[in-house]
């Protein structure tokens, strides 16, 4: 079951990166979602470089992911973190990349969050 699981994203995931691709005005933002973390890039493909990054493993947001109940609400200050780190790079677009992950939960949460936080995409 799990190796089906991991093949089917694997498909799914190949399948979303052929048509998204970052550049430096407008980066593209990869999720991964781990089991009990989440991490989001701002990535640049023409020059392959992580323009920005942020987990729910970061320090600087370490008191108000002890404060939050679960891990959507977790995803979503990581999100919120990731857009406060875009805009000191002058970053306000994005093209989301869900990475084969449905766009649901922990992933949509995310998102939310980086829209709340002013990246648009």
């Amino acid at each position: 079951m799990i190796n089906r699981k991991s093949n089917s994203r694997l498909r799914s995931k190949t399948k979303i990166r052929k048509k998204t691709f970052g550049t430096s005005e407008k980066p593209r933002l990869t999720v991964y979602r781990s089991l009990n973390n989440m991490y989001a890039q701002l990535i640049d493909d023409v020059n392959g470089v992580t323009l920005a990054a942020a987990s729910s493993l970061n320090k600087e947001i370490e008191v108000e992911l002890k404060e939050a109940k679960g891990k959507t609400s977790r995803s979503k200050l990581v999100g919120s973190l990731l857009a406060k780190k875009a805009n000191e790079k002058n970053i306000t677009a994005a093209i989301f990349d869900r990475n084969g992950y449905r766009y649901h939960g922990r992933v949509k949460s995310l998102a939310d969050g980086a829209r709340e936080g002013g990246l648009k995409f």
